[in-house]
């Protein structure tokens, strides 16, 4: 729940803020408010924009609160003092449109029939923002934070990374735990490869996930790099007479794992000496589905409420599979998101059978846009909105997202309210009682949206959105407009600023029409920066990839042997 500042001093702030040095003395009284804790109780410290917002909205969101939690109360009342089960499903690289909706669907040549159904269950969200990419996104859900602040700026593609998320970075799912949750994480990770960020080191109780992404297996294999020469190079790739470096190709990298908290990772599904195929990530997509649906079963017997992650690998798949599934489409990854559709349905199916639909919330959304370098043989496309994963036009991340609590979010409702994937990370914590864990020591993103959720469109709390591409400061969005930050020092009037209702593809900047929303741009940046200057962004973490698995292979520790040699040639 929102805890809101001493009233007097913050609205005398708000009303200094309209003359010259106004955002100069805002800032510094919020400052000192946040130094001193001169609140009635210490609250979730957010970015600057967030005070703005609440300067204005305060009593009526202090007053909307209050209806929330006696609404919560009494939805656990009525589910025998039970609190909601949580199931996130992240699906990765699928751009705006490609699933959710029958209509597009068949304008494309393919079919997603259960998240279609499920769209119309709950609430659609018509902008949900993520990250750029994975790495970020699946970071900011997981801390709330933007990942610029904890260093997962963007994914880390040739292993070993010998970096990840830090230990002290508060997960989504220990806030959970302290709440009484049991919680699992399946499929895609892509935090790092160091012992800290590992799933049942950052929260989760059981993990079976996937160490580095799918590049990996279809871009580094000996199977995947012959698959992509016009004739074969086979001979090249292991013993060309020109080849001196033996260590230049990646190779012998750790794969999928399984662990459960406290105890060493085990890696599945591959002996020494084995060489990775194509055939092992077919086997490892379908290896942790069973998981997933083995633990949603033992999750749903157990009598504390529980969060499930289940963030799979498909649909990207560069390979020619024989059984990949047919469509009009044609494309590899269309075929991959049918059969991840049918997954996913069978998933929902179950949580009916096991009788914990009316109490579980379910949040279905992709991670960013598609990858432009799988245009054409993917089947996926940039279909509405312009750009590509990696990139901070809407297109890279701008995605679908439906969210379903039976009863309790209206079915078959739309939500034009913008909302940041770290949102999430509050909202959950709200739903599950669980607000007091998140940390108070710096700044947290994620503006709590369960009256959006509640009370539907237009209850809202966020009109703004700072997106990073890495470390750059890329793009800032204010309601309906959205700048592209220039270059330091270009002048104020050729700054680019789009209108995203009459121009969502961001192909014709404004001129006269969007002047005035330069300087407030401006402000917005500066106030921001300001406030990290107070709450400075974490440094990389290093360490030694690999460390905590009890069965690494001898190959995998010669592989990280002479990863180490190398680096020991930048000291």
């Amino acid at each position: 729940m929102y805890t809101y500042h001493t009233k007097n001093l913050f609205i005398e702030l708000m009303k200094k803020s309209r003359n010259a040095s106004g955002i100069l003395t805002i800032l510094t009284g919020l400052m000192f408010l946040l130094s001193v804790s001169a609140f009635a109780q210490d609250p979730i410290i957010h970015d600057a924009e967030h005070y703005v917002l609440l300067g204005q909205h305060q009593d009526e969101w202090q007053a909307e609160d209050k209806e929330i939690d006696d609404k919560l109360s009494q939805i656990q009342k009525e589910n025998d003092g039970n609190k909601p089960n949580i199931i996130y499903i992240l699906v990765d690289d699928v751009g705006f449109g490609e699933f959710g909706y029958p209509l597009l669907n068949n304008v494309r040549g393919y079919k997603t029939p259960n998240i279609n159904k499920f769209a119309t269950e709950g609430m659609a969200f018509s902008r949900m923002y993520s990250e750029p990419s994975c790495t970020p996104t699946r970071a900011a859900f997981l801390t709330g934070r933007l990942p610029v602040r904890s260093h997962m700026l963007e994914p880390k593609i040739v292993p070993p990374e010998a970096t990840g998320l830090s230990k002290d970075e508060v997960t989504i799912a220990e806030v959970l735990s302290q709440a009484g949750y049991n919680t699992a994480h399946i499929g895609k990770w892509h935090q790092g490869d160091i012992e800290q960020a590992y799933p049942h080191n950052q929260g989760f109780d059981e993990a079976s996930w996937t160490m580095h992404n799918q590049a990996t297996f279809n871009f580094m294999t000996k199977e995947s790099e012959a698959d992509r020469w016009p004739y074969n190079v086979s001979h090249t790739i292991d013993n060309h007479p020109y080849v001196l470096d033996q260590d230049f190709r990646p190779k012998d990298w750790v794969l999928a794992l399984d662990a459960k908290k406290g105890e060493q990772a085990i890696e599945w599904g591959i002996e020494p000496g084995e060489d990775l195929t194509y055939e092992y990530y077919y086997k490892m997509n379908e290896h942790q589905f069973d998981i997933a649906m083995a633990q949603l079963k033992r999750l749903a017997k157990e009598e504390e409420p529980f969060f499930l992650n289940y963030w799979p690998q498909y649909p990207i798949d560069f390979s020619r599979p024989e059984n990949l599934q047919e469509t009009d489409n044609g494309g590899s990854w269309v075929g991959r998101m049918q059969e991840l559709d049918g997954w996913i349905g069978e998933l929902l199916a179950e949580v009916e059978t096991l009788g914990i639909a009316e109490n579980t919330v379910i949040v279905i959304m992709g991670d960013n846009g598609p990858m432009s370098q799988a245009l054409g043989s993917s089947g996926f496309t940039d279909m509405i909105y312009r750009g590509y994963k990696g990139e901070t036009t809407e297109g890279g991340i701008r995605v679908n997202a439906y969210i379903r609590w039976p009863n309790v979010i209206e079915a078959g409702s739309m939500a034009g309210d913008m909302i940041h994937v770290s949102d999430l990370y509050t909202s959950f914590a709200r739903l599950a009682g669980a607000t007091d864990y998140i940390p108070r020591d710096r700044i947290v993103d994620g503006v709590d949206q369960t009256s959006l959720f509640i009370n539907g469109d237009g209850h809202g709390r966020r009109d703004y959105i700072h997106m990073y591409n890495g470390p750059v400061m890329a793009a800032t969005v204010k309601q309906e407009f959205k700048v592209h930050w220039p270059a330091p020092g270009t002048a104020a009037f050729k700054m680019p600023i789009y209108n995203l209702l009459r121009d969502p593809r961001e192909e014709k900047p404004l001129n006269v029409e969007g002047m005035w929303t330069v300087g407030y741009f401006e402000e917005m940046l500066a106030r921001h920066m300001a406030f990290k200057k107070k709450f400075p962004d974490r440094e990389e973490m290093h360490g030694t990839p690999y460390e905590g698995i009890s069965n690494l292979r001898p190959e995998t520790k010669a592989f990280v042997e002479a990863y180490e040699n190398r680096q020991e040639l930048l000291k």
